[in-house]
């Protein structure tokens, strides 16, 4: 016997081409370009076809911030040499936070439009919690109790997100009232430009370049986090 398909399979589509159909359309449009209706015009499908996939707009927005998190703590493939085990020798936390970090803030500048949902909406896919089940496994595994693990996963992602979002923010500004000569308020041009004898070190800092570069702090603010999430946790 043949298992008969819905109108969604018939129709080609998956739920990853679905959620990634959404990024694409949030990432060109905005999220307010997200509607059942125009995703399903996206897919070349009728927006009803959708619900075979997602069963409405909230499971939807929840897989898109499952589709982020998911690129930036992947779980390990079925015999994956890097997989946890149970004899096998356990993570390096720290550069497995590392690699959080920093793939999650690629993901989140690369689908700023996603950037509201994870910071609104918590982790309640099943594949999502896989993710945050592995982090906390790789940090509990390393000598953490759990909750000093729930709270470091939490303040790590916590830290990234507002970060990229500050970046994002920074990216994507249209200084208004402003001539295209005059340097925008805030930034590193007009910080330069600013009274060098009451603001002596902001205005060498804005000129040399000093603390200015994003994926730099970035990284420091990272490496700062890690060694006092390890010093809390009395590891070495």
């Amino acid at each position: 016997m043949t298992t008969k398909r819905t109108r969604g399979e018939r129709a080609g589509l998956t739920r990853e081409i679905v959620l990634d159909a959404a990024l694409g359309l949030i990432d060109r449009e905005g999220r307010a370009a997200l509607t059942m209706r125009r995703l399903g015009a996206e897919l070349g499908v009728e927006a009803m076809t959708l619900y075979h996939h997602v069963p409405n707009k909230d499971a939807l927005l929840d897989g898109l911030v499952e589709r982020v998190f998911a690129e930036a703590l992947p779980l390990p493939a079925a015999g994956d040499s890097d997989s946890d085990s149970d004899d096998g020798e356990a993570t390096d936390w720290r550069a497995f936070l590392r690699a959080y970090a920093g793939s999650l803030r690629t993901a989140l500048l690369r689908h700023p439009g996603v950037l509201p949902l994870v910071t609104g909406r918590p982790a309640v896919t099943p594949a999502t919690l896989d993710a945050v089940e592995r982090g906390l496994r790789t940090l509990t595994s390393a000598g953490f109790a759990l909750g000093p693990a729930v709270d470091t996963l939490n303040a790590l992602s916590l830290f990234v997100v507002g970060h990229t979002a500050a970046e994002a923010d920074a990216r994507h500004a249209h200084p208004a009232r402003t001539a295209p000569s005059v340097a925008a308020p805030g930034t590193t041009a007009w910080l330069a430009e600013l009274d060098c004898e009451r603001y002596p070190l902001v205005v060498e800092a804005a000129g040399t370049g000093a603390g200015t570069d994003d994926a730099e702090r970035f990284g420091f603010a990272v490496d700062a986090m890690l060694t006092g999430f390890g010093a809390a946790a009395g590891l070495a």
